[in-house]
């Protein structure tokens, strides 16, 4: 549908298009598909690894280099960062549940002065740069073991000592007792209300990696009271099954309540990159199903989060850890059909691996490999861009942005057909106006332009609503233009049409 707007129309060239998908006659060529790839880094703010770089700088300088790094991230064609925002039992955002981090300021408790809050600002920063913005928390870990404070009087140790076991130089809420796990639920919940995050992320920090005593002697896991109190109500599992019966339990808790808040937010678990040694056949390497108790291939068959990613940070040349081997035993095992995104080991850039592995490995994904994106660790390595990393990702695999693959069992409904006015009047760049109608809260606006051969596709944030596009090389307007807006759960609209008269 095309109305003309009187002398506005005649002095600046403006339509307003709300127009269904035109059939292929009227169209000089069909637009090309949008490009669809989860691309996404990790910002970790444990032991200060990504951001702040380092505890107790001024808020001026903590935001600036967040802004840096979602700079980064928007310039190597990344759609999304997973930020951490619970270390060990601690919060860099403010929280009636837990005290602040003490990699902000430096002592755990004490907030930034002047106050800020910096999950509110990294989602808010985020999405103004086409972002998707994951909150990453660890689920059960206490306290990390490089401290650089006192334990603050709210921390869980001192509030509830009862949950928390010491083990190595770690301390950890005990996964066999239903109050640990409901205190990690509630600070699910508490986030994803609150916040307006596009997913929830948990690392593959279950049952602790083993830790050895002083004298290199492996030491047990302390759950002697939890697994007693199990065995005395009449528990019949044996304790390796208990256990791995607990981090199940946390799992489908999290998955629930993630959904139950905001049933748009990806739920997302990035576990050890091996299962078991054996699956596939030749692989070597931790059992996290026996160690971290942490049944990973059951999750992702019963398809318990939204998307995994498991860890899969060696090299091709690792016979006993390939990658290609176990991207394919992951892709085997995802009979749910959740997303697939594995992580890729970038911070060991300089040290035995170069940007070369993980390009080839970002040029794996695809239908071809059951995989529909990647997750690079660390922020700092893409940062820095080590060995040409950024630069070398934008001239390869991530030359063309992507948006983020749709999540249609999280709302499958498409967002209302924007409406646009098009201003192609003098010589200047055409203006075009999104109406998006009542479903404004979206994930990206997509324009589409025919110049004099070739379409081009630029993916913009989702709050875009005024946009110029560029003439030809001969100064006239595109010889067509297509604008679609995409839900948070990246379902298309039908798109609005436009060709000049």
């Amino acid at each position: 549908m095309f109305r003309l707007l009187l002398a506005g129309w005649l002095l600046a060239g403006l339509v307003r298009a709300a127009s269904p998908r035109p059939s292929p006659s009227l169209s000089p060529s069909a637009p090309p598909p949008i490009h669809r790839e989860f691309r996404a880094m990790w910002i970790a703010t444990v032991g200060n690894i990504d951001w702040p770089s380092k505890p107790g700088l001024p808020v001026a300088t903590q935001q600036a280099e967040l802004r840096a790094l979602l700079d980064t991230a928007r310039r190597a064609n990344l759609n999304a960062v997973l930020l951490q925002i619970r270390t060990g039992c601690d919060a860099l955002y403010p929280s009636a549940l837990e005290p602040w981090s003490e990699y902000l300021s430096g002592r755990m408790g004490q907030g930034p002065n002047p106050p800020w809050d910096p999950l509110a600002f990294a989602v808010a920063e985020a999405h103004a740069r086409g972002l998707e913005l994951h909150a990453w928390l660890n689920p059960l870990r206490a306290r990390y073991s490089q401290a650089l404070s006192p334990v603050a009087p709210r921390h869980v140790s001192r509030t509830r000592p009862d949950l928390v076991v010491a083990y190595g130089r770690f301390l950890w809420l005990d996964p066999g007792l239903a109050e640990s796990r409901d205190l990690t639920l509630k600070v699910v919940a508490d986030v994803v209300r609150r916040y307006d995050i596009d997913g929830l992320h948990i690392d593959d920090y279950f049952y602790p990696y083993p830790e050895k005593s002083a004298l290199g002697v492996p030491l047990p896991f302390p759950d002697d009271r939890s697994w007693a109190a199990y065995r005395g109500a009449g528990g019949k599992l044996a304790r390796p099954d208990w256990r791995r019966e607990n981090v199940n339990t946390l799992v489908r808790a999290m998955n629930t309540t993630v959904h139950r808040e905001k049933p748009g937010v990806k739920f997302g678990i990035s576990p050890f990159g091996i299962w078991r040694p054996g699956f596939p056949e030749g692989i070597q390497g931790m059992d996290q199903f026996e160690v971290l108790h942490a049944d990973a291939r059951q999750w992702i068959r019963d398809g318990l989060a939204d998307y995994f990613a498991p860890q899969l940070y060696w090299t091709e040349r690792q016979a006993g850890q390939r990658f290609s081997r176990l991207l394919a035993w992951w892709a085997s095992e995802n009979t749910a059909r959740r997303h697939l995104w594995p992580g890729l080991n970038a911070a060991d850039i300089g040290k035995g691996r170069n940007a070369a592995e993980i390009l080839w490995q970002a040029g794996q994904i695809g239908p071809r490999t059951g995989s529909s994106g990647s997750i690079l660790w660390n922020a700092s390595a893409l940062h820095a861009n080590r060995d040409g990393l950024a630069t070398r990702l934008v001239q390869g695999p991530f030359a063309q942005r992507a948006l983020v693959p749709a999540s249609p069992w999280l709302g499958s409904q498409a967002p209302e057909t924007p409406v646009i006015e098009v201003a192609h009047g003098g010589r200047g760049p055409v203006t075009v106006d999104v109406d998006a109608g009542k479903d404004a809260n979206l994930s990206a606006v997509v324009v589409q332009t025919l110049g004099e051969w070739s379409w081009k596709t630029e993916i913009l944030p989702g709050a875009t609503r005024r946009l110029s596009v560029a003439r030809t090389y001969r100064g006239t307007p595109p010889r067509e233009l297509r604008v679609v807006t995409v839900s948070r759960t990246g379902i298309e609209s039908a798109p609005a049409v436009w060709r000049p008269k």
